[in-house]
């Protein structure tokens, strides 16, 4: 990539306005999830808590009918996004009359993204009946969860999607400071500010902030007392594995300064320095919170059985298997467990789920078509071997990498919009076979009970009686 490249990027569109669209680009994924589960037939409301007033998501509350909270609930997130986006875009546009793509006049007029994030926030705060008040409500009741929530309170669902999409935006918490840094006096929008001493460790604070809010999360899920699994423990190392990342990132200006008392100031400006050990340090800690969060995706997130251990059951690929049906939706339906005996299979909310054999690597509960799972693998795996660039301030700080930056943040978004997807369902199919386990015991149990007594068994009341007066 063209070094120059930067400065027409931070000409036409600054870091700020960058900032701006990267979370337009998170209401619009958040609105098209729900509307993409709702026209899918999977009923995200009981997963997601949508009626339950507790989550930053939009409900509700007037209906009884889930199926309805959702679809009503994705209208608000797209108007919401309306609103956002047209204040936005007439910002940018306002500033690129003024400036002309004349770099000498960004600064002169970077009151415009000012005004424009400034507006942004203030919406957000707003405590009057507009712009969708109720959504913002929702999110800012859900932040203050995560964040201020004592250790006694349970952790819901909807937080821990919350905070799993808050960490896709830890590197546009640091371009918020970053934004700040240079929308204040003395800074600049064509050049990032130089950070030094005590101020090169807040942006890398920032950034690990939605990594500490879900690592206490999986703490407190680990310490409730009606948990009895260690599998909180090790996502909260999951989370733990991206602290050495970002700080080790941070430490790299002293790879960069100890090499350039040797080799010179050129050194500066080259992004490879696998002499230092410092610097392999942080390579191989990025691999190593690349490739578990890899795993923990596929295996714990989404339920999938590709990297798990090979049970002794062998399982036959099935080439074209039917996944939907088109008239009820799982975890919403009343006969949400029924079976099929004509084809063996349990239907499980108009899923088939297999528990014989299904897909390799997949799992019996398949809500989606066949193709989309080994689809959101594979770019799952490109897109979290490269979470680690995003995650390292010693490389986006520097403008030479802007435009790559901005491009790897988009990527992030998509693929944390992939990733609700499977997360979601897999959350619902876990629902949905707990009901349907609850319901088979509840019909035993019935069962049980309504069957008649047999007399002649030696611990029968009467029998004993009988005993005893006999003799």
């Amino acid at each position: 990539m063209d070094p120059g490249d930067a400065v027409p990027l931070s000409t036409s569109f600054p870091l700020p306005f960058r900032v701006l669209l990267l979370i337009g680009l998170g209401i619009l994924g958040w609105a098209t999830n729900l509307h993409g589960l709702h026209l899918l037939g999977i009923d995200a409301g009981s997963a997601l808590e949508l009626s339950s007033g507790r989550t930053f998501l939009p409900t509700n509350s007037s209906s009884s009918r889930v199926s309805l909270s959702l679809r009503l609930s994705y209208m608000p997130v797209y108007r919401l996004f309306a609103g956002y986006a047209t204040w936005c875009f007439a910002g940018w546009s306002f500033f690129r009359l003024a400036t002309h793509s004349n770099t000498m006049l960004v600064d002169t007029f970077k009151y415009i993204p000012s005004l424009s994030s400034l507006g942004v926030l203030t919406t957000l705060i707003c405590p009057f009946e507009l712009c969708q008040k109720r959504e913002r409500d929702m999110f800012l009741q859900s932040a203050a969860r995560c964040l201020f929530s004592s250790t006694d309170s349970p952790v819901y669902f909807s937080d821990v999607v919350f905070a799993d999409v808050f960490t896709s935006f830890a590197k546009v918490l640091g371009d918020v400071w970053l934004s700040l840094c240079m929308l204040l006096p003395g800074g600049s929008l064509v050049s990032p500010p130089h950070l030094d001493g005590l101020s090169q460790w807040i942006l890398p604070t920032f950034m690990s902030l939605p990594y500490i809010i879900r690592f206490r999360q999986c703490l407190i899920e680990y310490q409730s007392p009606t948990n009895t699994s260690k599998r909180p423990l090790f996502n909260a190392l999951k989370y733990a594995s991206s602290f050495p990342v970002i700080f080790l990132s941070a430490a790299q200006r002293i790879v960069v300064l100890e090499l350039a008392e040797v080799k010179g100031e050129l050194v500066t400006r080259e992004p490879w320095h696998g002499e230092h050990p410092l610097f392999r340090l942080w390579l191989l800690a990025a691999a190593v919170n690349s490739l578990y969060s890899f795993w923990w995706d596929l295996t714990n997130d989404w339920g999938l059985n590709l990297l798990k251990p090979r049970s002794a059951e062998s399982r036959r690929p099935l080439v074209l298997p039917s996944l939907h049906s088109k008239t009820s939706s799982i975890a919403g339906s009343s006969d949400a467990h029924t079976v099929t005996q004509s084809s063996g299979h349990h239907v499980l909310g108009g899923a088939i789920q297999r528990h014989q054999s299904y897909p390799y690597g997949l799992r019996p509960v398949l809500l989606y078509p066949l193709l989309v799972y080994p689809l959101v693998m594979f770019f799952n795996l490109v897109l979290r071997m490269t979470w680690s660039i995003k995650l390292s301030s010693h490389l986006h700080s520097q403008s030479e990498g802007s435009v790559l930056m901005l491009w790897l943040e988009v990527a992030e978004v998509f693929r944390r919009w992939m990733w609700v997807f499977l997360r979601v369902e897999w959350e619902v199919a876990k629902n949905a076979q707990h009901k349907s386990q609850i319901m088979s015991i509840r019909t035993a149990s019935e069962e049980v009970e309504l069957m008649p007594s047999n007399r002649s068994d030696p611990m029968d009341d009467d029998y004993v009686l009988a005993s005893e007066h006999s003799g």
